[in-house]
């Protein structure tokens, strides 16, 4: 199929004095092999050499912007105004794509996706601060359908969203300041369904310092409450009911033990469960 036959996909980036990792993400959209893209960078003000690396590339940015905002979900917001593609997906500024071929790959896949499906998504590679490779993440919707409506069950970096989502919900909330994306996503997936596309591993997704702490788990969580508490849900399900105190253990063991000794130790509980380390990989 031509590439004047697949859908433009727009990819957005939101920063804020991300230089030391920008240039990866930027280049990982730039080297692609998919022509009918476009890459949107809303910079909220930086300080720290990120403006000069976007006049740098102004050239190869369809559109960049660098003024004070309030936060990832306004600068997003900000991008919604500005993109074109059917497809529309979103990176952090320290992501990139897994390899040159991604956009190509999910072009040729979203022509086939059924009309009433606006949520597309691979995996995604987590990687630790120094870009060392932790592990995949990412099921098939029919796996995790049911865990959807009380936890992020789906990656979001990478995630494909059809135009028309955001032209039926509207934008994402900027009172959220982690859960943003989960309630959009909740907007439409809490009645329709999601499509996973298997072998493909789509965005490395650095991993470390706020992302690797209970605390911040915890905040997820609890705006993962509110925004089910928006859609209807009362109550809270035993998934997240577990996942919070989950939580609160390894608060409790970073407190008693040290942050050192729980890393090791929550980890270790990991092994005995068969799963790949975490908590020692993504210190700070």
């Amino acid at each position: 199929m031509e590439t004047e036959d697949l859908p433009m996909i727009s990819i957005i980036v939101a920063v804020y004095n991300g230089v030391n990792t920008l240039k990866q993400c930027i280049d990982s959209v730039l080297v692609q092999t998919f022509a009918n893209k476009e890459l949107i960078v809303i910079d909220g003000g930086s300080n720290d050499g990120t403006v000069d690396l976007l006049e740098t590339n102004s050239t190869q940015i369809s559109y960049w912007i660098s003024e004070p905002d309030k936060g990832v979900y306004n600068a997003w917001n900000k991008a919604l105004s500005e993109a074109k593609g059917e497809w529309i997906c979103f990176l952090g500024a320290d992501d990139y794509f897994w390899n040159n071929r991604v956009l190509e790959h999910l072009a040729q896949e979203l022509v086939f996706v059924s009309s009433d499906i606006s949520a597309v998504y691979g995996k995604v590679m987590l990687l630790n601060n120094q870009g060392d490779v932790l592990y995949p993440i990412g099921d098939p919707w029919g796996e995790v359908k049911h865990r959807f409506k009380q936890v992020m069950s789906i990656p979001h970096p990478g995630l494909m969203h059809r135009r028309s989502l955001f032209e039926r919900w509207g934008r994402f909330d900027e009172s959220f300041r982690i859960g943003g994306d989960y309630e959009l996503l909740l907007r439409e997936l809490k009645s329709a369904d999601a499509f996973f596309i298997p072998d493909i591993i789509t965005v490395a997704m650095r991993q470390g310092g706020l992302s690797s702490t209970p605390s911040n788990s915890l905040e997820s969580l609890m705006d993962a409450r509110r925004a089910q508490k928006l859609h209807g849900q009362a109550f809270p399900g035993p998934i997240w009911i577990s996942a919070v105190a989950r939580v609160y253990i390894r608060l409790v063991l970073w407190e008693v033990l040290g942050e050192q000794l729980a890393r090791k130790l929550i980890d270790l509980g990991r092994k005995l469960m068969g799963l790949p380390p975490y908590w020692t990989k993504t210190k700070p």
